[in-house]
């Protein structure tokens, strides 16, 4: 398996631009007896493509372990609309809290090419898992 693969086990490729991820449950964070639980994602955008593009915005799916679905929409990400050039990689952590001890999360990034042309990259799903025997 390679490098990339076991440290970010998540991946998808649109249009050249390859969105990786990794999820950390963070228990010192979290508050289970009242209702919390927070992971930390980590996002490795690489451009494989020929031309620079520019994260513009973010879409995120959300969804608890009860099934209720949250969208999230903003520009950028943490503040910036990182700018890549071919061959260049772009990484951010941010993180989710929720209500009950497992979901999902899934979205894309709105991308624009050099040459003007808009694309959605998207990010690949992944679950959020607290401990085993979570309540």
């Amino acid at each position: 398996m390679k490098v990339m693969e076991t440290l970010f086990p998540h991946a998808m490729k649109t249009r050249g631009v390859t969105v990786r991820v990794a999820v950390t449950f963070l228990p010192e964070q979290s508050d289970p007896e009242n209702g919390r639980w927070f992971w930390a994602y980590h996002i490795r955008l690489e451009n494989e493509g020929p031309q620079t593009v520019q994260l513009l915005t973010r879409h995120w799916i959300i969804m608890d372990g009860r099934g209720a679905r949250n969208d999230v929409r903003g520009d950028g990400v943490i503040g910036d609309q990182p700018v890549l050039k071919s061959g260049q990689s772009y990484d951010y952590v941010s993180g989710c809290p929720l209500t009950t001890p497992s979901g999902s999360m899934r979205g894309s990034f709105g991308m624009i090419g050099e040459d003007g042309s808009a694309f959605d990259a998207a990010i690949p799903p992944f679950q959020l898992l607290g401990p085993v025997g979570a309540q």
